[in-house]
């Protein structure tokens, strides 16, 4: 869990590495197709090889990936992940959709499932200058040319995987560049103003996000693991070198998290055989 930026795609693969594991994405805008650089999904290159569902899955970019697909796909994929003898981690992303399904009581997730929480955190006046350095570096990777070729003029923002933020903000940027002849100087403005509103609208998202995760953890008391990187990412926009500091704060801690989950749910009574007493389980990062 985690808001935007937070490094939960990072960490899901650190420990999908170290143990038996599938991944899980929850991201309801990386289910698409397309996009990769603003979706922000995490390149076939970096997954170690390990297997990812949900993520890239959807071709139409207008379709509509509800809650109710969310919940069906997830169920679809814990069955696999399971018949595989592995570890599910599910890694994310959109809070509501997460909310929906461990607390749907048709699903009855907790009465199936043993799970652990795994909380990635940063303090917001650290977060949003890293949200905005990323934008930055998106930029640098090709992101106006990548949304540029998906750009259709009229083409409804509030539905499918036109809902990323940086889209809509930079879809406007194209309508008046195409429709109004203005100079150079004026196009970089206007471009400047788009790039500027993508990353409020991103911090802005990193803000709700955050108030969803203290409600799944106080409210509906889902028992959270906290872990604060804050540190790590005051290293990054200082340019220092971070790795240790990252095996220290995020790695080693949740390792041991992971690993005392593991232990737990495998412990059984005298009078029971480990199969018998076997409980799926379940790492949520």
């Amino acid at each position: 869990m985690g808001a935007t930026g937070t490094g939960k795609t990072k960490l899901s693969i650190n420990l999908g590495a170290e143990f038996s594991s599938e991944i899980i994405n929850s991201d309801k805008i990386q289910v698409y197709k397309g996009l990769d650089i603003i979706t922000n999904k995490v390149p076939e290159s970096e997954r170690c090889a390990i297997p990812h569902h949900l993520l890239g899955i959807i071709d139409d970019p207008d379709r509509d990936f509800t809650v109710d697909d969310f919940c069906k796909g997830v169920l679809v994929a814990l069955d696999l992940i399971f018949e595989n003898g592995r570890l599910p981690i599910i890694v994310g992303g959109s809070n509501n959709y997460l909310t929906a399904f461990l607390e749907d009581p048709n699903i009855a997730f907790r009465s199936k499932y043993d799970c652990c929480f795994i909380w990635l955190h940063v303090s917001l006046p650290v977060l949003f200058p890293y949200l905005h350095k990323r934008v930055d570096e998106m930029l640098g990777q090709g992101v106006v040319d990548e949304i540029r070729e998906a750009f259709v003029p009229g083409a409804d923002c509030s539905r499918g995987i036109r809902r990323a933020i940086g889209v809509p903000e930079l879809g406007e940027y194209f309508l008046v560049e195409k429709e109004i002849d203005c100079d150079e100087a004026q196009k970089e403005k206007l471009l400047q103003l788009a790039i500027a509103r993508t990353k409020e609208n991103t911090c802005k998202l990193a803000e709700k996000q955050l108030l969803k995760i203290r409600r799944m953890n106080y409210v509906l008391g889902w028992r959270m693991a906290k872990i604060d990187s804050t540190q790590i990412f005051q290293a990054i926009l200082n340019g220092m070198d971070y790795k240790d500091l990252y095996q220290e704060i995020v790695f080693k801690p949740s390792m041991d998290i992971v690993n005392k989950f593991l232990e737990r749910t495998t412990r059984e009574p005298e009078n029971k055989t480990p199969l018998e007493n076997a409980e799926p389980r379940t790492i949520c990062a």
